[in-house]
């Protein structure tokens, strides 16, 4: 059993872990609660009604959030030639092939995006098992298989985010930082909600959004009330 630490146990008595708040509260509850000595993520998970195991129900792609993520986002990159020198004119914080895989291989992980061009697929693929538990595998759906490695080096380092449903039905993601203004959280929220729904699968019966709950780094989950949030967004 986890232990927390004093901290996370008096935040934890600032939330009512019964009440599905409203977005905006919310929100500003996991803004105020965060205590860590550094600039906390603010985290969004959702639970929702899709079987990813059927192919129409795999939720997958990329947006853009109004105001980013403020985070740093380390990127390697599968390319030769021509290409890998403009990954790396591009700002790709690592760029091979086969030795990159190798390192990759031997336990390497750290970064938090891969994209390739189509030509390395036959290099990269052979890291599936390891790269695909941690959705780290380069995807045409997400942009991250491509040969417009400066485009889309730039806007991954911009704060375009990957979303893709786990084998759970899912979706976590970052909308932000402790550090933002308020209302640049809600409008990232917003956002979110409503790429999520406008991806909901004609085959996904009941309830789409089970549960929704937005964190800080280190601090206490706090519930959305998901009818709240939809007609936050007008849906």
């Amino acid at each position: 059993m986890s232990k927390h630490s004093k901290r996370y146990k008096e935040a934890l008595t600032k939330v009512d872990r019964n009440e599905l708040y409203e977005p905006q509260k919310a929100l500003e509850l996991a803004k105020n609660l965060a205590s860590a000595n550094f600039d906390e993520t603010i985290e969004f998970t959702a639970k929702l009604g899709v079987n990813p195991k059927h192919a129409d129900q795999n939720i997958r792609g990329t947006l853009v959030l109004p105001h980013g993520t403020g985070q740093e986002v380390k990127i390697v990159v599968f390319a030769k030639g021509e290409k890998a020198r403009e990954a790396e004119e591009a700002g790709a914080d690592e760029v091979g092939q086969e030795e990159l895989a190798e390192k990759i291989e031997g336990g390497w992980l750290d970064f938090d995006l891969a994209i390739a061009t189509p030509d390395m697929m036959s290099v990269v693929g052979k890291l599936g098992r390891i790269l695909g538990p941690k959705g780290l595998m380069p995807n045409p759906k997400a942009g991250t298989v491509t040969f417009d490695l400066a485009e889309s080096i730039e806007e991954f380092k911009a704060g375009k985010l990957e979303y893709r449903v786990d084998s759970e039905g899912n979706m976590h993601l970052p909308i932000g930082k402790v550090s933002f203004e308020h209302m640049a959280l809600v409008d990232n929220f917003k956002k979110l909600m409503d790429v999520l729904m406008s991806e909901r699968p004609a085959a996904a019966k009941g309830k789409y959004f089970k549960s929704i709950t937005v964190s800080s780094t280190m601090g206490p989950g706090v519930r959305i009330d998901p009818n709240a949030a939809l007609k936050a967004i007008g849906r």
